[in-house]
């Protein structure tokens, strides 16, 4: 038996490196994982190599940003995979500049990724959850948003939003069975933080300096974060919601 045994599953971003790596996780403890990303051969990839190891999982693309893309995208996994029970907001989107040298599209694009994206996913599956008294919601944030980042301004309050839009969830569906956790990467060895990384100008450099940063010595790694959120996903912290948990090797030590 495995703690995600007939339970269909939705991640976004499953195309990327903790998105794939946690979508492998909860498809290994039974789940069937519906990978959701934008780019859907990367989504595909994800999925045949689930299907390869024996799991069961099917490749969705979805926009996040986009609602109507978003509710084609659920319909389309609740009529293959049965109803959601487990959501994993997972896709994210960031760039690496001082805040007066951003701009506004730049701020919108950030927006509509890392904080509408969450919004439109929870509002097309709480409904769902609602009705059936049950529901495991895990939103992947970042220490950005818990301490700032340098570079990250609009990110962090992005990420820092969907905390406190979690927490208030968590109070809003505690009657309905429905726990909303977060869980916050700290520097995770992802194409993401490679693109931050070369976007700061000199990427050996600063990827340097948050190894030397971090405590435990090392960057983190996607599997790192997925027995995280598949903790926070189970059943196993089924009383556990509201809770923001930081990923990071000790870099940020919250309270």
């Amino acid at each position: 038996m495995g703690r995600f045994d007939a339970k269909t599953i939705v991640l976004t971003g499953g195309g990327g490196g903790i998105g794939g790596a946690t979508c492998r996780r909860l498809a290994a403890e039974g789940g069937r994982v519906a990978v959701m990303d934008l780019n859907l051969e990367a989504a595909e990839k994800v999925a045949t190599e689930i299907r390869g190891a024996g799991g069961v999982a099917e490749a969705f693309r979805c926009d996040i940003a986009d609602r109507a893309s978003v509710d084609a995208a659920v319909a389309a996994v609740e009529a293959k995979l049965g109803p959601i029970a487990v959501l994993v907001n997972n896709a994210g989107w960031d760039i690496f500049k001082p805040f007066v040298k951003s701009t506004a599209d730049e701020w919108q694009k950030l927006i509509a990724i890392n904080l509408t994206g969450a919004l439109n996913m929870h509002h097309a599956i709480l409904p769902g959850m609602v009705e059936r008294k049950y529901g495991r919601i895990v939103n992947v944030a970042s220490d950005a948003g818990r301490v700032g980042s340098s570079g990250e301004s609009v990110y962090a309050a992005c990420k820092g939003g969907l905390i406190s839009f979690s927490k208030t969830l968590a109070r809003e569906h505690a009657r309905h069975g429905i726990t909303v956790n977060v869980v916050c990467p700290g520097p995770t060895d992802t194409a993401l933080l490679s693109g931050f990384a070369a976007a700061a100008g000199n990427p050996e450099k600063l990827l340097e300096a948050f190894t030397r940063a971090i405590p435990l010595g090392r960057l983190g790694k996607p599997d790192d974060l997925a027995g995280a959120i598949a903790f926070l996903a189970s059943d196993d912290a089924g009383f556990v919601t509201g809770q923001v948990l930081s990923v990071s090797g000790g870099l940020t030590m919250n309270g």
